[in-house]
């Protein structure tokens, strides 16, 4: 039996194609790679080596995304697997894991969306602008496309978590190295929200979106505070401060919601807070040099906003003597 001669194995999803142009490459060859176990086939007619194969299943989610690309070449990635791109926070029980990668043309001629065994290729409307690439050259929409794409498909409570995170990740990059002030700094804010805006020009179904674009705020550090946020506006409670501000002499600190006039704290715990006999202490030392410098301060889990948020609406009601 001969042996297969060597080629380069691809690092990325590529096409049949562009493996039999290879010099020396035949179908039996690839069919040897893969009895081998050192090619991958990712969908039918898309391979990559196996070593390229990602642990991680988030990155293994986007490769699966870029094999669909690469089959589908007029198609940038978008949806939920723009959002796995773009590192942008899933709301609660989201599991965008589980659902097969999406990817968006732009609506031409009589095309219309399709579905497969790998993954989803919808047809719309996409301007020039809204299609970017991610870090490693492959097509993607935009981090505000992304984000309306999202929120047109969900609750506000849910779509406030996502495009919280998008408003920060915008506001990131209208500077050359963001600081912490940045994101509380009102016109890159705005401009924040006039890019989200801009995306939902010409959609239809907008105006759950466009109210979540209006109560996006980038200060916002983490979907906890997201949901949080869209309980009190549910809710008709007053809508904290985020982040602000207070000089101690232990130093600055960051409290997650604040009512000014009510001298009132509100802390959320978990969303990434450390955990810890340690991190605990430290958490009760902050929150007693805030309540020696007349704060009160309310506390609420993460997992009672996530599943139970008219709780922490009355806890925090009762705080404000509402």
């Amino acid at each position: 039996m001969r042996t297969a001669r060597p080629f380069p194995l691809p690092q990325r999803p590529v096409p049949l194609a562009e493996l039999l142009a290879q010099p020396g490459v035949t179908r039996a060859v690839i069919r040897s790679r893969l009895a081998s176990g050192s090619l991958l086939r990712l969908r039918d007619g898309v391979y990559l080596a196996a070593s390229a194969w990602p642990a991680d299943p988030v990155a293994q989610h986007v490769v699966r995304a870029r094999a669909e690309q690469a089959a589908n070449p007029s198609a940038v990635i978008s949806h939920h697997s723009a959002a796995l791109v773009w590192k942008l926070p899933s709301p609660p029980l989201a599991a965008w894991l589980d659902l097969p990668p999406t990817l968006t043309c732009h609506r031409a001629g009589g095309e219309r969306s399709r579905r497969s065994t790998n993954g989803r290729v919808l047809v719309a409307g996409l301007a020039a602008h809204q299609i970017t690439r991610d870090p490693e050259g492959w097509p993607v929409t935009s981090i505000a496309r992304t984000a309306v794409d999202l929120a047109l498909d969900l609750s506000l409570r849910d779509g406030l978590v996502v495009v919280d995170a998008a408003a920060r990740l915008l506001c990131g990059e209208l500077v050359a190295a963001p600081r912490r002030s940045d994101y509380a700094n009102p016109v890159l804010a705005a401009s924040a929200r006039a890019l989200l805006l801009d995306a939902c020009e010409g959609r239809r179904r907008t105006a759950v979106a466009r109210e979540v674009i209006r109560l996006a705020d980038p200060r916002r550090e983490s979907p906890i505070e997201s949901l949080s946020a869209a309980a009190f506006h549910l809710a008709g409670l007053p809508m904290p401060q985020f982040q602000v501000p207070i000089r101690t002499r232990f130093g600055t600190l960051y409290p997650d919601c604040l009512w000014v006039e009510e001298n009132l704290i509100g802390e959320a715990d978990g969303g990434g807070k450390g955990e810890g006999r340690g991190a605990y202490e430290q958490e009760r030392e902050r929150e007693q040099v805030l309540r020696d410098l007349g704060y009160r301060v309310v506390r609420w889990l993460g997992k009672e906003i996530t599943y139970r948020p008219e709780v922490v609406v009355a806890r925090v009601a009762r705080e404000l003597g509402l």
